[in-house]
């Protein structure tokens, strides 16, 4: 597991945080914060990369093989996001209409494709631990853009969890053989939460990025901040991720659904 840090470097731009071509810790991705500001444009094209393209904040145009889509979204935690996927060679330029970040993640991925822009309309959400389970301390929403489901010409998955104030999420503790990429955001930017992976802990933060690639995980967020993040999937050559979990055999009793009658009820 590795957390990096960037906010004090962010700049006006694209932002890098792995790099595929140098050194991306297991995860065959790209990922970047793009920050714009209005009248700024954004143009990503790769002969050999497909690219996700997702507005966190903001409000931008995407053009793409002579689409012209506006998404508007003022923040992550009370509205849902736009994304688009586009294949390799496509070219994708983006407008901002106000101070706009998107997170970009891309791959290897020589299969050409028809580019598909997922909205609000088409976000996969699921609701957990909205029936009280654990007493509610693993409440959240799982939302996913794509994955192998409808995307199975994609060498990528990408979705957002909004982890609740003071709740737990991506629990109980589970792992999966395929890397995965957290990129956080907090609500304040003073917010924090923690994670956990591969026996370590490691504090949180906006704009912070975690790569997992082995051992089991979970995350937490301090009462009183909203934590949303990212978290991004490259399929294994031979074993894409079908919603692969598997979890940690010492906390699978938490998913019964009288766990915690030992103890009390909320």
């Amino acid at each position: 597991m590795t957390y990096l840090n960037k906010n004090a470097e962010l700049k006006r731009g694209y932002n890098p945080y792995l790099d595929s071509a140098m050194d991306d810790m297991g995860t065959q991705m790209d990922v970047g914060l793009l920050i714009m500001e209005a009248g700024d444009t954004y143009t990503y094209q790769d002969e050999a990369k497909e690219v996700a393209i997702l507005l966190f904040s903001g409000s931008v145009t995407y053009d793409w093989n002579g689409n012209t889509v506006r998404a508007d979204r003022p923040d992550c935690f009370h509205h849902e996001a736009t994304c688009l996927l586009a294949s390799c060679g496509t070219r994708v330029t983006l407008t901002a209409l106000a101070h706009s970040e998107l997170y970009l993640q891309a791959t290897v991925n020589p299969e050409r494709y028809t580019p598909v822009l997922f909205t609000p309309d088409t976000v996969q959400v699921q609701h957990a631990g909205a029936n009280g389970e654990l007493m509610g301390c693993m409440r959240r929403e799982i939302k996913t853009f794509f994955d192998y489901d409808n995307a199975p010409f994609s060498n990528m998955v990408l979705g957002e969890v909004l982890n609740f104030p003071g709740k737990w999420s991506s629990y109980p503790p589970h792992h999966h053989p395929q890397p995965e990429v957290y990129f956080y955001r907090f609500d304040y930017p003073d917010g924090f939460g923690a994670g956990f992976a591969n026996g370590e802990i490691y504090k949180t933060g906006h704009n912070g990025l975690a790569v997992i690639n082995n051992g089991f995980h979970s995350q937490a967020a301090a009462p009183g901040y909203a934590m949303c993040y990212a978290w991004g999937i490259r399929h294994l050559d031979g074993d894409p991720w079908m919603k692969t979990r598997i979890d940690d055999e010492a906390h699978a009793w938490l998913w019964r659904a009288d766990a915690n009658d030992h103890i009390f009820k909320g």
